[in-house]
């Protein structure tokens, strides 16, 4: 049962004169507190969330975004808490596939914001491209459409020959279509 139902049986369950009871040792039935009644109700209910797959946080570039200066240097430090709460997690975020060679096959690529500009290379906001690696096994195909890719996150710092960052962003892809 859901724990909104629980909760409402427990405020409004003794005006109905409705208790809720256990069998104890000797079949003698008692009644139960209202602190046993929701231990219960969270014991059931983390039974039931433990079933459940984890959960895929639909993010969007927007929520990516942090302050850094065009063409400043990037330091970890940089990224607010709920960019560093997303690390780790599965996500599911709306892109381009940055154009390439390979149309069939991809199993690397890069996931940018929009397809009116490039936003992979120098002069580009760090937080609009994703670099994606998809599952060992799987792939995806080029589309001048956009996909949506879900994965997990992370932060892995992607640094040119000269030094500067080309890329922060890091998906191990499980989808994208």
């Amino acid at each position: 049962m859901p724990r909104i139902f629980f909760l409402f049986l427990l405020l409004w369950a003794p005006s109905f004169g409705i208790g809720f009871y256990k069998v104890g040792g000797s079949l003698g039935v008692t009644e139960l507190s209202a602190a046993e009644v929701v231990t219960v109700s969270n014991a059931v209910a983390s039974r039931r969330d433990s079933k459940k797959p984890s959960t895929v946080k639909d993010i969007s570039f927007e929520d990516i975004k942090f302050d850094i200066e065009v063409g400043g240097d990037f330091k970890r430090s940089m990224l607010p808490k709920r960019i560093e709460d997303y690390v780790t997690k599965k996500i599911k975020i709306r892109g381009y596939i940055l154009p390439g060679f390979q149309q069939r096959g991809i199993t690397q690529f890069v996931l940018v914001r929009d397809n009116l500009e490039c936003c992979f290379g120098p002069g580009a906001a760090l937080y609009d491209c994703i670099v994606v690696e998809m599952e060992a096994g799987k792939s995806t195909e080029f589309t001048v459409r956009p996909i949506a890719v879900e994965g997990i996150f992370s932060v892995q710092e992607l640094i040119g020959p000269d030094g500067k960052h080309l890329a922060i962003y890091h998906m191990k892809a499980s989808s994208a279509k």
